[in-house]
């Protein structure tokens, strides 16, 4: 950025200047997110810069600094591309209004509440701008109807989706996202069995935050199914369930060359030995498909794009900014954008709205987080927002819980008595004990870079003595 003083007038180098403010920004913010305050770094440094024996900034500061990058890099980026993947104005939009809103809400729940709201308005500035931008829209092809969501992470150009013709051009959800290629960039990590195989402590907890198809919690519902069989507990709910999990008796197919479909025939045409059945009798019952693909290709291969920023974030952040701003939100600010992301694949679903609210005890606070805990999870949302929220000294300790064993379906469909320590409840204790303090809010700076710099300071809590 220095160097590029000495080309002032010269449009041709703009885009390149705007996306070095750009990062720069994004990796300050992710020092900020792991250790509160860091040195605020504008030049390349060499082992002799003054930079590197000096104090930590002050997280504010920081902050502020980072906002200011962004909107550098506003002025500079172009409103799209021709080149797909490089960045323009509306990422940084999108980026400001991720950075705002955390720390906007991180100081409002901390008790500095004048500096929460003007970060919180900040944020829902930004994600007005690329609302009101017209050019992102969430990903919805009607032929997909309510398996919208599930088919959006797996989309590539060839095979992605059962309906042919649907490519990564029909995608106008991504912001600003990893692209990869089944040839000439691929994945590079074993996602379809770390996700679907692997991801084995789905939190009980979690898979109870869904809705039910009236829009109303499993808590409150008439439509609630209970417990009693494996699959009675995904009856009447938020679409978005099926989607990221499967249910007992499900087929699904894993990246198992030879073990796996090519082409997509409808489950009565498919080859029998080309699918796995899901049988919820080990981990916690509970089993991912997000991410998952479901065609013929070797570990590593898989060639679906990875979001960073997606518009259903944008929206999300927008009416949570409002909301921590006003502390209140009109239902046209809800209309505007989460019930967007809600309505996707639940379009009878009723709108977030504060007669829904006010008429069946809710709290517009939590129902907001739970729309974006829901559409955002297996994203890399969840700890950084319990942070930011002040809420993971009460949910982290709890225990992480698996589905309910006792006097269920579960119970005979097992075999034999589960080994698992269960609760009062009858459900299955995957794991407990877990603590949480003050001090966790914080990562602990790297030893090896005190004894380089000792002015650093430790991070509060984590002092050895």
């Amino acid at each position: 950025l220095k160097n590029a003083t000495g080309f002032a007038g010269n449009e041709s180098i703009d885009q390149y200047v705007g996306e070095a403010y750009f990062f720069r920004a994004y990796f300050h913010f992710e020092l900020v997110q792991l250790f509160g305050d860091v040195i605020i770094s504008k030049d390349v440094m060499d082992i002799n810069s003054p930079e590197m024996q000096k104090e930590r900034n002050d997280r504010g500061e920081v902050i502020d600094f980072i906002i200011q990058d962004l909107r550098e890099a506003i002025a500079k980026l172009p409103e799209a591309s021709p080149e797909n993947g490089r960045i323009n104005k509306y990422v940084a939009y999108s980026f400001i209004s991720r950075v705002a809103l955390y720390e906007g809400t991180w100081q409002k729940f901390r008790g500095n509440t004048v500096r929460g709201k003007e970060l919180c308005d900040v944020a829902a500035e930004a994600a007005k701008e690329v609302i009101n931008s017209g050019r992102y829209e969430l990903f919805a092809p009607s032929a997909l109807g309510t398996m919208a969501y599930k088919y959006l992470f797996t989309l590539e150009d060839a095979q992605s989706t059962p309906v042919p013709g649907l490519t990564k051009a029909s995608n106008k959800e991504y912001i600003f996202y990893r692209r990869h290629d089944n040839d000439l960039s691929r994945f590079n990590i074993n996602i379809t069995h770390g996700a679907v195989a692997n991801a084995a402590l789905i939190n009980r907890k979690f898979v109870n935050m869904y809705l039910c198809s009236d829009g109303l919690p499993i808590e409150k519902s008439p439509k609630f199914q209970g417990y009693s069989t494996m699959n009675s507990e995904f009856q009447n709910r938020d679409n978005r369930m099926s989607n990221s999990f499967l249910q007992n008796g499900e087929k699904y197919w894993v990246n198992d060359p030879g073990s796996s479909r090519i082409d997509w025939k409808g489950m009565e045409g498919e080859d029998a030995k080309s699918a796995l059945t899901m049988r919820p009798t080990f981990g916690s019952g509970y089993q991912n498909k997000k991410w998952g693909t479901e065609r013929e290709v070797i570990d590593y291969y898989e060639g679906y794009d990875f979001p960073i920023i997606r518009y259903a974030e944008v929206l999300l952040n927008y009416v949570e900014a409002v909301y921590e701003r006003d502390n209140a939100i009109s239902d046209s600010d809800l209309d505007l954008s989460l019930n967007l992301v809600r309505l996707r694949v639940n379009p009878e679903m009723p709108k977030l709205s504060n007669t829904l609210v006010n008429s069946n005890g809710l709290d517009m606070r939590e129902e907001i987080r739970r729309e974006r805990t829901v559409e955002l999870y297996f994203e890399g949302f969840r700890i950084d927002d319990l942070k930011r929220w002040k809420t993971a000294e009460t949910e982290m300790p709890k225990d992480i819980l698996g589905i309910k064993w006792e006097g269920t379906e579960f119970q005979t469909a097992w075999g034999t008595e589960s080994n698992r320590a269960r609760n009062a409840d009858g459900c299955l204790i995957m794991e407990s004990g877990r603590a949480w303090s003050e001090k966790n809010y914080l990562h602990p700076l790297p030893t090896d870079q005190l004894q380089l710099n000792p002015k650093l300071g430790q991070n509060p809590g984590w002092k050895v003595d």
